[in-house]
C-alpha cells in the first residue's frame, strides 16, 4: 500500500542499512542524536544507500538544544537558519531532497506565540530559497503542545511562508483535540512525508502501532483518500521507552510487520503493556 521507511533511531552507521536491506525496508531518514549531527559523514551515508539499495528518503534536520536552535525566536533564528543551511547543502550533495524541520523549539506563551510565528515564518522563507537552489523541499512537522504547528490552521500560517513549503504529518504530535483525518484532509497535497508512531492522546508516546489509541485504518483510509503516495515512515526507537513495558528491543523485521498488518486490515501484534498513571512529560 505504502513503501516502508524508518527515520534512524539516534544512531547511523551501515550495520543499520544493513539490517533495512534484509528486513524489506529500503526507505531511511537519516535523523541522528542532537549530539551527533556534527559527526555525521555524507559521503559515507551515500556510499552506504548505494552499497544496499537502501534511499535516503529524507533528512531531520536539528532542533535541540532550544536555547540553541530555534528559528522562531528572533535572537537565535538568524543563527540557527545557518546552521541548517549547512546540513541541507550536504545532504543535497549527495541527492536527498526533503528535509524535515521543526517550526519552533517550546515553551512558547500565548502572549509571544503571534510573534514567534512571524519570526518562525522568516526563517522558514529563506529555508525554502536556499533549499530550492538545490531541488529540495522543506517539510514542517506538526508538534506537540506549545510549539508551533500544533494543528492544522498553524500549519497552513506557516506554510504560507513560501509557496514550495510542504508538510511531514507526526500521527502522535497532536494533543489539541483535532483528529488525523481532520487534519490529512484539511492539508491535502501538501503532506510529503510522515513520521508513524502511536500514542495515548495525553502527550507524545512514540509508540509502535497497536500500543496506542489511533484509530489505524481510519487514518490509512484518509491518506488513501488524498492520494498520499509517500512513504510510511517509523518514527520509533528499537529500545523500549520509559512508557512502556515490551519484553525485548524492537527490530527492523518488526516494523515490516506491523506495515503488513496494518496494510491488510489486520489489528497489529503487540506485546508490550503501558505503564500506569503516566504523567504528562513521561
Amino acid at each position: 500500500m505504502f513503501k516502508i521507511g524508518l527515520s534512524t533511531p539516534g544512531y547511523v552507521d551501515e550495520e543499520l542499512f544493513k539490517l533495512c536491506k534484509k528486513a524489506g525496508i529500503f526507505y531511511l531518514e537519516i535523523s541522528p542524536n542532537s549530539d551527533k549531527y556534527k559527526d555525521l559523514d555524507f559521503q559515507k551515508l551515500k556510499e552506504w544507500s548505494e552499497k544496499y539499495g537502501v534511499n535516503i528518503w529524507s533528512f531531520h534536520l536539528p532542533f535541540i538544544p532550544f536555547e540553541k536552535i530555534d528559528i522562531s525566536k528572533p535572537s537565535l533564528a538568524k543563527q540557527s537558519v545557518e546552521h541548517l543551511c549547512g546540513f541541507i547543502q550536504k545532504g543535497a550533495e549527495i541527492g536527498i531532497d526533503k528535509f524535515v524541520i521543526h517550526a519552533s523549539g517550546e515553551p512558547i506563551d500565548d502572549s509571544e506565540r503571534e510573534k514567534r510565528v512571524e519570526c518562525s515564518k522568516n526563517s522558514l522563507a529563506t529555508l525554502a530559497e536556499f533549499a530550492g537552489k538545490y531541488n529540495a523541499i522543506i517539510a514542517i512537522e506538526d508538534l506537540p503542545r506549545s510549539c508551533l504547528g500544533k494543528n492544522s490552521d498553524e500549519i497552513k500560517e506557516l506554510l504560507s511562508a513560501h509557496s514550495s513549503l510542504k508538510v511531514c504529518f507526526d500521527t502522535n504530535h497532536l494533543l489539541t483535540g483535532e483528529t488525523h483525518e481532520h487534519f490529512i484532509n484539511e492539508l491535502a497535497g501538501e503532506i510529503i512525508t510522515t513520521h508513524i508512531s502511536d500514542y495515548d492522546y495525553v502527550n507524545e508516546r512514540h509508540w509502535l502501532p497497536g500500543e496506542g489509541k489511533i484509530h489505524w485504518q481510519s487514518l490509512i483510509k484518509a491518506l488513501k483518500a488524498i492520494n498520499y503516495d509517500g512513504v510510511w515512515l517509523y518514527e520509533i526507537d528499537f529500545g523500549c521507552p520509559r512508557t512502556i513495558i515490551r519484553p525485548r528491543d524492537l527490530v527492523c523485521e518488526d516494523f515490516v510487520l506491523n506495515a503488513k498488518e496494518l496494510f491488510e486490515g489486520k489489528a497489529p501484534t503487540v506485546f508490550s503493556t503501558p505503564k500506569e498513571n503516566l504523567g504528562y512529560w513521561d
